[in-house]
């Protein structure tokens, strides 16, 4: 599939599909692609290929941890949802939760999660990991669009999403009002994505990934048609001075932006990420906001 495109249009999320593994018999194009078409191209991807997702990148995102991105920055450590000892006892919504590693990480923590993804398989996934202690799930699944949170006004303390579900829908601020909507005042939204730079840059671990190839301000979205002409795959780009508007425009105060830096440690390819090109310029970017 790599060779098919020549910008970085981003991977998919930690918590759902490796696009890299996934062969198009078809054509990649960059055109419009509005909501509907987007959710249901994604819910395809996600089912087919999150058995080969999480049998490639199981052992690294672990049954019940909390990994913001390729870089490997671990909640535990990076504390962005807040001070783990203060996490007990809170309603905690994951967006894009995938396997729902993420979610086992907080309940272990005392927390009250609830994972929601789009993906039937993965959520499958989610139920086969179980606890890590061989039995069921300690919280709630819930297979939904994030653009339509099926939840009641100010059913969480806080929200996070780890690589979900923003890069993949076409009208986020949508997503980021029903986040909103469903926080209590002052409720915490923490996120992680592609670093936005990234969509101007081919899609390579190696050197040929540090070279310029589109622009930068091109929002047009980067779409994988199979040989009938069906949409299978969308990533949608958004520059970061566009993430900001859409947050406030959504009720958010936007708290920091971070930029995991590339550690010694890892030693992994993931797609486009690698050490080459990790520690040369960012491939995460994690909003931190407050909901007003």
């Amino acid at each position: 599939m790599e060779q098919q495109h020549e910008v970085d249009r981003g991977t998919p999320p930690l918590t759902q599909g490796d696009h890299q593994g996934d062969p198009v018999d078809g054509d990649a194009v960059r055109r419009p692609a509005g909501g509907r078409e987007s959710s249901r191209a994604s819910r395809g991807w996600w089912d087919r290929n999150a058995d080969e997702y999480q049998n490639d990148h199981g052992d690294f995102l672990g049954d019940a941890r909390f990994v913001w991105g390729p870089e490997g920055l671990d909640e535990s450590t990076a504390c962005l949802l807040g001070p783990a000892e203060q996490l007990h006892g809170l309603d905690v919504l994951e967006v894009g939760a995938g396997a729902a590693q993420c979610s086992r990480w907080l309940a272990a923590r005392g927390a009250r999660p609830v994972a929601l993804d789009l993906s039937h398989r993965q959520l499958q996934h989610a139920l086969r990991i179980g606890d890590g202690q061989g039995g069921g799930l300690a919280f709630p699944l819930v297979e939904a669009d994030a653009r339509a949170l099926p939840f009641a006004d100010g059913s969480f303390d806080l929200a996070c999403s780890a690589y979900g579900a923003i890069p993949f829908v076409a009208d986020p601020e949508r997503v980021f009002a029903e986040v909103a909507r469903v926080l209590r005042p002052g409720g915490r939204w923490v996120f992680s994505l592609t670093h936005p730079l990234r969509w101007a840059l081919a899609d390579e671990p190696g050197t040929e990934g540090l070279t310029v190839l589109a622009s930068y301000f091109d929002r047009t979205p980067y779409v994988e048609q199979d040989a009938a002409g069906r949409t299978v795959y969308v990533e949608h780009h958004r520059t970061l001075g566009d993430r900001v508007r859409e947050l406030v425009g959504a009720g958010f105060r936007l708290d920091d932006v971070v930029e995991p830096e590339w550690p010694e440690w890892n030693q992994q390819v993931w797609g486009g990420w690698s050490p080459l090109r990790g520690r040369l310029i960012p491939g995460t970017a994690i909003f931190v906001c407050t909901r007003a």
